[in-house]
């Protein structure tokens, strides 16, 4: 049973990482941020979601700076 739930949890997230792949989230053109890093792990772990609609993303607030 264990390795029934781990087989159809790496394949949720292979789907998952193909739908982040064709919305390009994974193109060396783009910006590292928080709002970016954050949409393409959401969509990773949407998973099939992602094919009925769902298109997770994620709103950033102001993130602190490190004390100089």
């Amino acid at each position: 049973m264990r390795s029934l739930i781990g087989i159809i949890l790496v394949i949720w997230l292979v789907i998952g990482a193909f739908a982040a792949y064709q919305r390009g989230y994974f193109g060396s053109d783009r910006n590292v941020s928080c709002k970016s890093t954050g949409d393409t792990v959401l969509t990773i772990v949407a998973g099939p979601l992602n094919y009925i609609g769902l298109n997770p993303k994620i709103k950033c607030g102001k993130v602190p700076q490190p004390s100089k």
